[in-house]
């Protein structure tokens, strides 16, 4: 059975330089914090300079649980190389994952699935 799987990894923009600040504000359009797409390439949300934080958000199919840790180191790395290849420093990285065959359905999600 195929699992799909959201991951969201969660950091700080550390000590960014002014150009690179005009840099991702000018760009804010695009990574638009109220947006909450899951991608497999992840998609990048902040709001500077309101908050130095940043989320990506990434999604991916998994058949065994056992992918899943794998999966989730995937995300962090792909995080990382982004933010590293632009020149951004970060800290406080962390990750959530989340299995989305064992969420709960909600009402609407059960009256879906009796179809």
């Amino acid at each position: 059975m195929s699992r799909t799987i959201r991951v969201t990894v969660r950091g700080a923009f550390d000590g960014l330089s002014e150009p690179q600040m005009g840099e991702l504000v000018a760009a804010q359009a695009e990574h638009d914090f109220m947006n909450t797409q899951y991608t497999p390439e992840g998609y990048l949300a902040y709001d500077l300079p309101a908050r130095p934080f940043f989320t990506f958000r990434f999604v991916a199919q998994a058949e065994e649980q056992e992918e899943i840790p794998a999966i989730t180191a995937g995300a962090e790395r792909k995080a990382a190389a982004w933010m590293a290849e632009r020149g951004y420093p970060i800290k406080n990285v962390t990750s959530q994952t989340v299995d989305l065959s064992e969420v709960p359905l909600g009402k609407r999600g059960k009256r879906e699935a009796r179809r």
